[in-house]
Parts: C-alpha cells; sequence; structure tokens
C-alpha cells in the first residue's frame, strides 16, 4: 500500500501586537494626525511628577524612603495622565481620519454611542449616486436620524424617514442631526455627546419596543449595503489601558 501523504498543516494565525507595541502605534498614527498632541502628552506625565516631587519635598523632606515612595507615585502618576491624553487625542485622530468618507456615521453608531443608545452601521437609505445616507438609532431619548452629507442633499431622505417613523410611533420623540460638510453640522467627533442631551423619553422596556418597530421598516424594503469608503472595524485606534 502506498504511504498516504501528510495532510498540510493549516497557517498559524498571525500573533496579536503586544500591549506596548499597540501603545507605540496609537502613538505614532495620532503624532502623524495631530503632531501637537505630543505637547499635551508630554504635559499629562510631567505635570503629575512634578506635583509629587514638589509633595515629597515637602512632606517627606527628613526621610529619603518616603520622598523615593513620592517620586514613584509621580512616576505612576506620570504614565496614567500620558496614557489618558494619548487615548483622547488618539479618539479625535481617528475621527479626523474618517470625516467626510461614506460609512464614517456607521463607524460611530457601532462603536461609540453612549449608554442607553443603539444604532446600526447599516444606513436606512442611501443615495446610489452621491452615496449620501441616513443612520437612524434609537435610545432613552426617542428616534435620532442622522443625515450623512450635505443638508441640501440628505434633507429630503430625512423627512421620508421621519414621516415613516412618525406613523408607526406617532408620541416618540424624533430628532434629527446633520453630520457633513456645512457649518451648523454636528462634527463627527461630537456626534456621540449630542445624543447625551436629549430628555428622557422611553425607559428600557420602551427602547426595545421602540426599537423592534423601527427594525420592521428596514424589514420591509430592500437591504441596503454598507456605503464604500471605509471599514469601520478598523477605524478606531485601541484605546490603552
Amino acid at each position: 500500500m502506498a504511504r498516504s501523504e501528510k495532510a498540510p498543516k493549516a497557517p498559524k494565525p498571525p500573533k496579536e501586537p503586544g500591549r506596548l507595541k499597540q501603545m507605540y502605534q496609537v502613538y505614532k498614527m495620532t503624532r502623524r494626525e495631530d503632531p501637537g498632541s505630543v505637547w499635551y502628552m508630554l504635559a499629562g506625565f510631567v505635570l503629575p511628577l512634578l506635583l509629587a516631587i514638589l509633595l515629597g519635598v515637602l512632606l517627606a523632606r527628613d526621610s529619603i524612603f518616603g520622598l523615593i515612595m513620592w517620586v514613584l507615585a509621580g512616576i505612576l502618576g506620570g504614565l496614567l495622565g500620558f496614557m489618558i491624553v494619548l487615548g483622547r487625542r488618539a479618539e479625535q485622530a481617528a475621527y479626523k481620519q474618517i470625516e467626510g468618507q461614506p460609512g464614517a456615521v456607521g463607524a460611530v453608531l457601532k462603536s461609540s454611542l453612549p449608554r442607553g443608545w443603539t444604532g446600526s452601521e447599516m444606513p436606512v437609505a442611501i443615495s446610489p449616486r452621491t452615496q449620501d445616507a441616513v443612520y437612524r438609532a434609537v435610545g432613552k431619548g426617542g428616534v435620532v436620524l442622522i443625515g450623512e452629507g450635505p443638508a441640501s442633499r440628505t434633507q429630503r431622505m430625512l423627512d421620508d424617514e421621519r414621516r415613516k417613523v412618525a406613523r408607526i410611533l406617532p408620541n416618540v420623540p424624533i430628532h434629527v442631526l446633520h453630520v457633513g460638510p456645512d457649518i451648523d453640522s454636528v462634527p463627527l467627533a461630537k456626534m456621540s455627546k449630542k445624543f447625551k442631551r436629549y430628555k428622557k423619553a422611553l425607559n428600557r422596556a420602551e427602547i426595545y419596543a421602540v426599537s423592534n418597530r423601527v427594525k420592521s421598516l428596514s424589514s420591509k424594503g430592500t437591504n441596503l449595503p454598507i456605503p464604500k469608503g471605509i471599514d469601520p472595524t478598523k477605524v478606531r485606534a485601541p484605546r490603552p489601558r
């Protein structure tokens, strides 16, 4: 009998970069998109360290051990301050990278909505010619419709969607946002903060019921593709912990 050939081994999946390497990649991306952020990160490290040294000199000047402990605490506080500043500036840099691209609003709805809100990266309406789109989110403030693109082109789609939602949910507040190049539009980086300003109108059970009702609108229509332009899973830089 012929010797059976061995099956080829499956290639090993590439190892994920370690925590330090991830932080360095985030730092490089942030520095590239926002060079001035380096000074904010440096201040986030130096200020806690200087404060700890000052407190150590005032409170433990007669104890070398106490002074060393204050310095170590300052270094740890500085590292924490550096990572906090890095995380916030990296998030702003990530928004800057995708702002103006089709699908940017969907990326924010998928990953950055405040607690009590749900949204989908899939638009509920889209213009095949211009790639302008309308997205929908549901939460404690009611229903929010977001137009991605110039208001002059998205207003009609927003009005149509608003009429559809109002027809099946006449007593639920409906809010409209414009995210685009217009002067009075909401910047992409501030979109999630806008949701926090809406007054609470629905409890948890009502949010679930409203979400199911508005999903029925999408299921009756044609499934819409994600606008081409970005991969929403790759836009947000990982936050250092």
